[in-house]
């Protein structure tokens, strides 16, 4: 399975959660930001990748779903509802994405 974690930039949260998700869980995992100052923008080789998308906030599902609607296809977004508040390793980020992502890892 291959997990594709967002957020804005590309900075804390999303690349938090390819680290924290990409050993010892039997997936793959990347990161990518919705913004043009990402650290990796989004791009259509990223959803083609993906099994299945984890976004941190509504409006990131939105930006994807007016961006890259044709290349959506039928992968589900699911959003973590995980505000930008925490810093890239932030041990309570850390918390909140293993009890987040605990229905997925199953």
């Amino acid at each position: 399975m291959n997990f594709l974690f967002i957020c804005s930039r590309n900075q804390w949260r999303s690349p938090t959660a390819e680290r924290t998700f990409a050993v010892g869980y039997g997936i793959n995992t990347r990161s990518a930001g919705t913004s043009k100052h990402a650290k990796h923008s989004l791009s259509a080789q990223d959803l083609a990748w993906a099994d299945t998308i984890f976004v941190m906030e509504e409006k990131h599902q939105r930006w994807i779903r007016e961006k890259f609607s044709r290349q959506l296809g039928k992968r589900k977004i699911i959003v973590l509802d995980i505000p930008d508040e925490y810093q890239y390793m932030d041990p309570e980020l850390v918390e909140i994405l293993l009890q987040s992502m605990q229905p997925y890892l199953e």
